[in-house]
């Protein structure tokens, strides 16, 4: 059987990382890392509750940007890897692309206009990679699930700063626009997931159910 190839590409939330101890299923990790037990990733969810004619594939990275590049960590920007990622799960019947989150960081100085630039930018490079179905690019833009209030008062805030939030609360209305310009489906996570509220960043074991039982119900439109 050939199933059908789905990408889900993204950060640390695709990933499955664990920002809340007291929700932590996993196993522990090199450096106490935490991430998500298969049994609770929302691609892994996908994966069971799509079947066997699909396969779900996880390209989530901690730390991961659309196109800004960390200067501590060569080659997390998504722009680097978009093309021999998708590559190298060809063919791709669908490419899901949730990214937004760590451009939010202070330390890039980025706009919500220029963060979706950088959505832009990706998409672009996906739709001219030679990896696609006989149906051409197929691509789903998921705007992220924005900061939770109240991450002023967390860890978090050192690295994203006063205006973040804002930025992430923003990038749905411009992800919106831009999916429809370039041809894309389009999706926003915020309402069907939850942050936890240790870090305000990542979502829940909760929230990764609430994300792939979103995504269940439109995939095989997209895919048919």
């Amino acid at each position: 059987m050939n199933r059908k190839h789905i990408v889900c590409f993204g950060d640390s939330n695709t990933h499955g990382y664990c920002g809340d101890p007291a929700d932590f299923d996993g196993a522990p990790q090199p450096g106490g890392a935490m991430r998500y037990s298969e049994a609770s990733r929302w691609p892994r969810l996908l994966q069971k509750a799509l079947g066997e004619e699909y396969l779900i594939i996880e390209e989530g990275l901690n730390g991961r940007t659309t196109v800004f590049e960390d200067p501590y960590r060569r080659g997390w920007d998504g722009a680097s890897y978009i093309q021999p990622c998708l590559m190298s799960h060809k063919p791709v019947e669908l490419l899901i692309l949730m990214l937004g989150t760590n451009d939010a960081k202070e330390w890039y100085g980025a706009t919500a206009e220029r963060i979706c630039a950088g959505m832009e930018y990706l998409v672009c490079r996906a739709q001219n990679t030679p990896c696609w179905t006989e149906r051409g690019p197929n691509i789903l833009v998921v705007a992220p699930p924005p900061i939770a209030e109240g991450y002023e008062s967390t860890e978090s805030f050192a690295e994203f700063g006063p205006a973040s939030r804002e930025k992430t609360l923003a990038l749905a209305r411009l992800y919106e626009k831009s999916a429809g310009r370039l041809g894309c489906a389009f999706f926003n996570a915020g309402p069907v997931t939850e942050v936890n509220r240790v870090d305000c960043v990542h979502i829940t074991r909760r929230g990764c159910r609430g994300l792939a039982a979103a995504l269940e119900e439109i995939i095989p439109g997209l895919c048919s």
